[in-house]
Parts: C-alpha cells; sequence; structure tokens
C-alpha cells in the first residue's frame, strides 16, 4: 500500500495574523494561510489565520516527522502555551478558541492518505528485508512528545484518508 503523510503543528485565529504569531513566538512558520471570508464561488477562502511548522519529508515515519516537529518547537513551549492561552481566549466565554471559535488554538496534525499514487510503501533507502514491523502504518508518541501539547495546551488531531479509486 502506497502512504503519503506530514505531520505540522498548527496555531490558528480569527484574529491575529500569521505574521503577528511570528513576532510574538520569535519563529518563522514553514507555511501560513490568510484569513478571508467564506465565498459563494467555486473557492472557500480560509476562515482563519494559521501559522505551521511541517514536516513532509518522504522516508520518515510519521513518528519521526512529528519529532522533526516537536524538536523545533521545544524550545519555545513557554511562548507558545502563553499564545494559545490568548488566541484559545478569542473563542468567547468557554476559552475555546481555534476554529470558528470551537476547539484550541495549537494542534498538533498528521495527515495520512492511503493508496496514493505519490506515496511510498516503506521507509526510504530501506531494503524490504530490513523493514521490520508494518513500516509506515505503525506509529506512536512519546513522552516527550505528550508533555509538549501538554505543555501548550495543543490538540492532537489525526487524519486519514483512502484514495482507493
Amino acid at each position: 500500500m502506497l502512504i503519503r503523510q506530514y505531520a505540522y503543528f498548527g496555531l490558528s485565529s480569527l484574529t491575529m495574523s500569521a505574521a503577528e504569531m511570528t513576532a510574538v513566538l520569535g519563529i518563522e512558520p514553514d507555511e501560513i494561510t490568510v484569513r478571508g471570508s467564506r465565498s459563494t464561488g467555486r473557492r472557500v477562502l480560509p476562515v482563519l489565520h494559521r501559522w505551521k511548522v511541517v514536516c513532509r519529508e518522504p522516508g520518515l515515519g510519521v513518528d519521526e516527522q512529528v519529532a522533526r516537529v516537536v524538536a523545533r518547537l521545544a524550545p519555545h513551549a513557554d511562548a507558545i502555551a502563553a499564545l494559545t492561552r490568548r488566541l484559545d481566549a478569542e473563542g468567547g466565554e468557554d476559552g475555546e478558541g481555534g476554529e470558528d471559535g470551537e476547539g484550541p488554538s495549537a494542534v498538533l496534525e498528521v495527515v495520512r492518505v492511503f493508496n496514493d499514487e505519490d506515496g511510498q510503501d516503506r521507509l526510504a533507502g530501506t531494503p524490504p528485508e530490513l523493514v521490520e514491523g508494518p513500516g509506515l502504518l505503525g506509529w506512536h508518541l512519546g513522552r516527550d512528545v505528550l508533555a509538549f501539547l501538554h505543555a501548550t495546551g495543543a490538540a492532537l488531531d489525526v487524519d486519514e484518508y483512502d484514495d482507493a479509486g
């Protein structure tokens, strides 16, 4: 089975731009999204500003991609936590910020697409006879990642899709 996968840590806001988040954190994002408005046309514009640190490196398991993202951000966990609390407060009385004012503003996102024609079937450069276990199918989050999520107030979201036609 061919799999395409990536992981990112993102911050979302209804009012604070990604540029403002960058200024507060002192960390350059890999990707940003600028809030627009929903339209009735074919293209729906983003409803939120988003700031992301992403790992799309092929040949890595999800846990390795997540570890790379967290390693970049861990030295800034206190600043991220403070900003997350500030962004969550945008959501109103319930203290839940994020998308459309619901859910946390900080998220560790894992995206996996199975049966993707551009995907891969094992860790890059590893001969099939040396792949132990499920290859790209199995993954885990270590205590350091869980501690980072807890410290920053981030949620974990895993999206998996099947592109089998």
